[in-house]
């Protein structure tokens, strides 16, 4: 009884874990400023501007 409550526990951690990283991954971070790519938010303007500026 005792290993079924710990391993649920173990498990219910884990989903909200993936829960949250999944979360994060989404939210765009806006004062991003350091062009390490790290941040999910993508920059249509700049690709689009790039993009005009090979003439493609």
């Amino acid at each position: 009884m005792i290993q079924e409550i710990i391993v649920s526990l173990i498990f219910i951690g884990a989903l909200a874990y993936l829960g949250r990283l999944l979360y994060n991954q989404f939210q765009a971070k806006s004062a991003c400023a350091s062009g390490c790519n790290k941040c999910t938010a993508i920059d249509f303007n700049k690709i689009e501007a790039a993009l005009k500026e090979k003439n493609f």
